[in-house]
């Protein structure tokens, strides 16, 4: 039997980003505008971390760059647009499961007599 390669576990940004993209192709600046609104706020990303978080997602497999969509006649030509991949949206069922069983285990603790 072959064991699965394990990568690692997604840190608490790198999930709300491939949350995002799961909804939509965006580009970066989307993607701030969009955890800042789906986070209330509480999550606010300036670009230089915005585009490491990015630049690990790619290497990992887990997002990959696209071709901009049609784009309006007002639209910044510099932007780069992302996707997640098939692999991106596997990592964020596995992490939403492990996040998930670690809640429920946690709701756990004390209860017991």
């Amino acid at each position: 039997m072959r064991a699965r390669r394990e990568l690692p576990k997604l840190k608490p940004v790198e999930l709300l980003v491939l949350a995002e993209l799961d909804r939509q192709d965006q580009h970066g600046y989307g993607i701030v505008q969009a955890i800042e609104r789906h986070t209330e706020g509480a999550v606010s990303l300036v670009p230089g971390n915005l585009y490491r978080v990015l630049h690990r997602l790619i290497d990992r497999g887990l997002i990959a760059e696209v071709d901009r969509p049609a784009a309006e006649p007002s639209e910044d030509q510099r932007r780069r647009y992302y996707r997640i991949t098939e692999t991106g949206r596997e990592e964020v069922a596995r992490e939403i499961q492990r996040v998930e069983s670690l809640a429920s285990l946690a709701r756990g603790v004390g209860s017991a007599s």
